[in-house]
């Protein structure tokens, strides 16, 4: 089954509720994890900062309710973490070109994280509405998930939410990580710079590539590149952040650092008093964070699946995830502790903060089957090694020669210290710009498995 075909259901729908003394927004949780789908609430407690962070939830709704490419608008709840002192939030647009995540940090809230764990939350109209009407000095309180195990309320308020969440959505928040992992900060910006760099954005929707080029206390908006500008495709898609523009203390830009100039996505992070707004879109307009291919070049050896399911249950939501402190504590060779890295990655169990530039854990709210089942081209890959059709004509320590037997063809691969070529169709229109073929995936794992 896809995960295009799962049905996500809410027992009850997402509301802010208004009492005499206080706003409470409870958020409606799924999950399809059975222990985690029995915790009725996350967290509960007081937000310190209610207007900021109505508007900062606001702005994560725009994002999953856009898109900027021929695929229709449709609303993708986003996920939540809750753990270590915070409640990171999660979504993507529609098309999967941008991806935006919140942090609410531990000073921006007062009360109790009762369960640790990542789950699906409803974002519908009448909430996002109410969320518009909050005022600066309302309190508000906040649960991911019900108060109380018994929900009690009128027939008529009680609703069944089911959304489709499509496959591409999950690989996403693969690709996206990989991409943010080799990110660089460029330049930072106050408020007041901030506030100057969104009023410069055009209105008009323009899909020409432009650079961002700090210069002279200020952001240039250009077609021409200039030294440590940073490449942006679809600019228009930054405006998603302007409504947060009176509340930003700061703002820094990150650009991912490669050889292939059409692959670099870019990065915003935005500080508001005791929150985090990432806002992170791809290379083009007409091009999403859905693929597994960039990330594909960093499998370096199969890995046990059951070591997969080991740290899946060992690891705690928004915990920080330390490859080398990993591989001494528990004494695994470090090659090991890469592609675990890698494979937790590829199935969304890996996120990376550009704050703190490591990666941090996150229990996502699936089956871990269906996970494993999103990579195709991997999967492709092992079974042309388990059915022996890969014959290795030479080996040498810099230069690899292979034929493949897929379906009807049998194709040439040729690896060298410098590069990987394939006879296959996919190659020929892709080379590597979108990771691997499953040909040359194949041969390589099988080699450094020699």
């Amino acid at each position: 089954m896809s995960l295009a075909d799962i049905d996500i259901s809410y027992q009850s729908p997402s509301r802010l509720i208004k009492k005499p003394t206080f706003d409470e927004l409870v958020l409606s949780h799924h999950t399809d994890i059975e222990d985690l789908a029995d915790i009725p609430c996350f967290f509960w407690g007081e937000i310190t900062e209610p207007l900021p962070t109505a508007k900062a939830l606001m702005c994560l709704s725009r994002v999953v309710r856009s898109s900027f490419a021929p695929i229709p608008v449709s609303l993708r709840d986003p996920i939540i973490s809750a753990g270590r002192d915070e409640l990171r939030f999660e979504g993507f647009s529609s098309c999967n070109g941008v991806y935006a995540r919140l942090d609410l940090l531990s000073d921006g809230m007062d009360g109790e994280f009762i369960a640790h764990g990542t789950t699906n939350v409803d974002f519908n109209e009448p909430m996002i509405n109410a969320l518009n009407a909050v005022k600066k000095n309302e309190l508000m309180m906040m649960s991911v998930g019900d108060k109380e195990v018994n929900i009690s309320t009128d027939v008529g308020n009680i609703k069944e939410k089911k959304v489709k969440l499509p496959d591409r959505w999950i690989k996403g928040l693969t690709s996206v990580q990989v991409y943010m992992a080799d990110m660089v900060e460029i330049f930072r910006l106050n408020k007041m710079q901030s506030m100057q760099f969104f009023n410069a954005i055009p209105k008009s929707k323009n899909n020409a590539t432009l650079y961002l080029t700090y210069k002279l206390n200020k952001v240039v908006i250009s077609p021409i590149y200039a030294k440590g500008s940073i490449k942006v495709g679809g600019l228009e898609r930054l405006r998603l952040l302007e409504n947060l523009v009176p509340y930003i203390d700061s703002m820094v830009f990150f650009q991912n650092i490669n050889d292939d100039k059409d692959s670099q996505s870019m990065a915003i992070q935005i500080y508001m008093k005791h929150m985090r707004l990432t806002l992170a879109i791809s290379p083009h307009n007409h091009r999403g964070f859905s693929g597994e291919g960039n990330i594909l070049q960093q499998i370096t050896h199969e890995l046990p699946t059951e070591y997969i399911y080991a740290f899946n249950h060992v690891l705690k939501s928004n915990e920080n995830f330390d490859p080398t402190t990993l591989a001494i504590d528990n004494d695994l060779y470090i090659d090991d502790v890469k592609s675990l890295t890698t494979h937790l990655s590829m199935i969304g169990l890996l996120g990376f903060d550009l704050y703190s530039d490591s990666y941090y854990y996150r229990r996502l709210p699936f089956n871990m089957n269906k996970l494993l089942s999103l990579n195709p081209r991997l999967n492709n890959a092992k079974k042309l090694i388990k059915d022996d059709n890969i014959t290795l004509v030479h080996h040498r320590p810099n230069d690899t020669l292979a034929h493949v037997k897929s379906g009807e063809h049998t194709y040439t691969v040729v690896i060298t210290d410098t590069h990987a070529k394939c006879t296959c169709q996919w190659y020929a229109k892709h080379q590597i710009k979108r990771g691997l073929c499953k040909h040359i995936l194949g041969v390589q794992m099988m080699i450094n498995a020699l």
